[in-house]
């Protein structure tokens, strides 16, 4: 928790120039104070990102000691830093958001989390569908989990696809749904200072650039930090990197993204859901023309029952899926 420290450092170096510019300075000077806390990131307030013991690949590994994919599973992949995915969690959105940004806290780790529970979810590709049963059930659980993520830090990814499937939904339906993810970026902004947030805005070979800033902005991009792209996808980093500084053109410049390359190492094929020949990417860390490169997918959950995986559901961990990722095949 050493986060803690560092905001109560900023604001003791805040109070300090406070008092030796008094007389001075015009400038409502609390507003100083709050601005110089505010600034850091939650990069700079842990030691590095956390890594899941209880993911689909970790919980695999422990119970399949014996098997003879475990340790190259382990090594590879379950020992990686990846996204945990919220959506109706049994003891609900709370408790579930709370108790995985405290274990990450407690090892001053940064955990990734991915809200994924909006109305009409996977709208196009229905391998994931389901989400809140209204737009008032989904307000409550967003603002119940950003409240559970609080002044902990942490990188929050905002429902995956939502913003990119829009020709499967009714035009009252899009109006919903932009409203519910502008009721999100405010609860982030307002409830969890130390989270950088998304919105999720595809992949590069979906929607246009200036199409997609035009639906962040109505989404209420500018409330946080930004946008992420490639969830569960498999395009390029560098091809994402080109997608993602035209959408921040035409937003103006002012916006900031994150790219899952956990599964982009061999590019995509054109194809979605578990093609073959796919493979894992570099893990997460602080980006280069993007904020960060991080496994939001779980590599080794199926994309559905598809592809090379047409017995195994959205979702669920498969050692076959993963090794294959591991070898490129």
């Amino acid at each position: 928790m050493r986060w803690k420290a560092l905001l109560k450092t900023a604001s003791l170096k805040s109070v300090t120039v406070r008092t030796a510019l008094i007389g001075l300075l015009v400038v409502p000077l609390p507003l100083l104070a709050a601005g110089s806390a505010a600034a850091a990131s939650p990069i700079s307030l842990t030691s590095g990102f956390y890594s899941n013991p209880d993911s689909g690949p970790a919980v695999w590994v422990r119970n399949n000691p014996s098997d003879t994919r475990a340790a190259r599973i382990q090594s590879a992949i379950a020992s990686q830093p990846i996204a945990r995915w919220f959506a109706a969690e049994s003891g609900g959105i709370g408790p579930a958001v709370s108790s995985y940004v405290g274990a990450a806290d407690s090892h001053d780790k940064l955990p990734v989390l991915v809200a994924y529970n909006i109305p009409l979810r996977d709208a196009c590709g229905g391998e994931s569908s389901g989400g809140a049963a209204s737009v008032a059930a989904y307000r409550t659980w967003i603002s119940t989990f950003a409240a559970a993520v609080g002044d902990r830090p942490a990188v929050v990814v905002i429902e995956p696809d939502a913003l990119s499937d829009f020709s499967c939904l009714t035009s009252a339906q899009i109006s919903d749904r932009l409203a519910m993810l502008s009721y999100a970026t405010q609860m982030f902004q307002q409830k969890a200072p130390n989270t950088w947030a998304y919105l999720d805005a595809g992949h590069t070979n979906w929607v246009a650039p200036a199409t997609m800033a035009s639906r962040l902005n109505s989404a209420g991009v500018s409330n946080i930090r930004g946008f992420s792209l490639n969830v569960s996808n498999f395009y390029t980093t560098s091809s994402s990197e080109t997608y993602g500084n035209s959408i921040n053109s035409s937003l103006g410049g002012g916006s900031h993204f994150v790219v899952d390359t956990s599964r982009n190492g061999n590019g995509s094929n054109g194809e979605w859901c578990n093609p073959a020949g796919r493979k894992l990417g570099v893990t997460a860390r602080v980006g280069g023309g993007e904020d960060l490169l991080l496994w939001v997918k779980t590599p080794g959950n199926s994309d559905g029952q598809c592809g090379i995986a047409p017995t195994v559901p959205a979702g669920q961990f498969s050692p076959a899926i993963a090794v294959r990722l591991i070898d490129g095949t």
